[in-house]
């Protein structure tokens, strides 16, 4: 086995002992279970990029339209933005 040093959060660590008492198997074992499921059950998965690349293209037009050029005026305001109702 290799030693590993982890952070964890205080409520997880509440929950991680009560669990390891309750089964009464030691932290470490439910750590080294925790980590063996997610790894595993992980392998099929693949990470989708296509919503970045979009993003990405997205932010790389905005960026062509006005970096170093004269910026267009504005055509909206601010509280245009805004889904306003009229309260009296």
């Amino acid at each position: 086995m290799v030693r590993k040093q982890i952070y964890i959060d205080q409520h997880q660590n509440t929950l991680l002992k009560k669990k390891a008492k309750a089964l009464g198997v030691t932290e470490a074992e439910l750590v080294r279970e925790a980590l063996e499921r997610h790894l595993v059950a992980s392998i099929g998965i693949k990470r989708k990029t296509t919503a970045w690349d979009e993003e990405k293209k997205f932010i790389r037009g905005r960026m062509r339209l006005g970096h170093g050029k004269k910026k267009e005026a504005r055509r909206w305001s601010r509280e245009e933005l805004y889904d306003r109702k009229d309260v009296s």
